[in-house]
């Protein structure tokens, strides 16, 4: 497994609840307020949502409803759900070649080399930047090319008019270590917003890019939103995990280890045999060690210790697949997240019989419409600009 974890308004004056069946078999939890018209913009209550694909994993849903109606001041309890009309996911034909990204070179706050790699449509109507976990590397992630198969999260985007970024951290694929040898929490975070900025001034396409995290990256993508919240339109969480507790200073000073990264090691997130097509695995396995034979080194891990939820006041998707055990790592600790976040405007999504590579696996489809779904609606005005 990737050792993604460290060791150890609505203008009306009246509520209103309502559930609403999802396409698929989805079951979707909403909760709308609204204030009088005179009430400060600050007091408005936008969107809170619990939604689970699927019915396996329903018992989710209750107890991630049930914190965020405890959490969020002035919301009501939702609706109790009713069966949706489920409609079955048309098979997709193969898809055909796809051009290779565009290598970008963005330069750091400190001058380092940073890569994102670019795909886009002819004529895109808004921006992500996809951000990797841990272990591996932004192209196998997001760019996973498998002949005769969908694997590939940033083709997905494109197709949905989406111009995608993903973003190598130093020391992965395509960027170079800087001079220390290591990556901290607060560097990767600084050189996010950096990439997310260059994204905006330069992609043609108006406002800031979605902030979208995998594992590592989703507490990364986390620390980036709350620290520069005017350079997100929008923050997605897939593999998010709680720390089980305050992370410990750090105080070694010994070299980097250099560890070479292993074949068990890229395929243990893949946890899943139904959901797992092995023509994928095995096309994972082979380009996350091409691009990334030794494994990049992380310290000072305490500086995840800033990671609040309450800090967080971007619109802001989670995606859990059912059976990922990095997200269960701490019990509730989701739910208890998806309540505190500083944001109503929210959406709690659960994949059934699905791993913490779930967009790699069979619901790649509901995961791409889960989140394309999300991210167009109407959403809250973005943050003033940081000082």
């Amino acid at each position: 497994m990737d050792p993604h974890a460290p060791p150890a308004p609505d203008t009306s004056t009246k509520s209103r609840r309502s559930t609403q069946g999802h396409a698929r078999g989805a079951t979707r939890h909403t909760v709308h307020t609204a204030r009088a018209a005179h009430t400060p913009p600050s007091m408005h209550t936008v969107r809170g949502t619990c939604r689970v694909h699927g019915v396996r994993a329903a018992r989710v849903v209750l107890s991630i409803a049930l914190v965020a109606a405890t959490a969020v001041a002035g919301t009501v309890g939702a609706a109790p759900p009713r069966p949706a009309l489920a409609r079955p996911v048309a098979p997709s034909p193969p898809p055909p070649p796809r051009p290779g990204p565009t290598r970008h070179v963005v330069t750091a706050d400190d001058g380092h080399p940073l890569t994102v790699w670019e795909k886009r449509p002819a004529a895109p109507r808004r921006t992500i930047l996809l951000l990797h976990g841990r272990t591996w590397s932004a192209l196998p992630d997001f760019d996973l090319q498998v002949p005769g198969r969908h694997a590939s999260l940033m083709d997905a985007l494109v197709a949905r008019g989406y111009a995608v970024y993903a973003l190598d951290a130093r020391g992965y694929g395509a960027t170079p270590r800087d001079s220390s040898g290591w990556l901290t929490p607060d560097r990767a975070a600084a050189d996010v917003i950096t990439a997310a900025r260059w994204i905006a001034k330069t992609s043609g396409v108006a406002g800031p890019p979605v902030l979208f995290g995998w594992s590592f990256g989703s507490i990364t993508a986390q620390l980036a939103a709350q620290r520069a919240p005017d350079a997100a339109s929008a923050l997605v969480l897939f593999g998010h995990f709680t720390f089980p507790a305050p992370q410990p200073p750090d105080t070694s000073y010994a070299p980097p280890p250099r560890a070479a990264t292993t074949a068990a090691a890229a395929g243990e997130d893949f946890i899943t045999p139904a959901a797992t097509d092995p023509a994928v695995r095995d096309a994972y396995v082979r380009a996350a060690l091409q691009a990334q034979p030794i494994k990049p080194d992380w310290r000072h891990l305490d500086q995840f210790n800033a990671l609040d939820p309450a800090a967080v006041h971007v619109p802001t998707l989670e995606i859990m697949g059912e059976r990922d055990p990095i997200s269960a790592r701490v019990p509730e600790g989701e739910a208890l997240f998806f309540g505190r976040l500083g944001t109503g405007d929210r959406e709690f999504v659960v994949l059934p019989g699905v791993d913490h590579a779930a967009f790699l696996e069979n619901q790649e489809p509901r995961f791409v419409e889960a989140l394309v779904d999300f991210l167009d609606r109407p959403h809250a005005q973005p943050a003033p600009p940081s000082p």
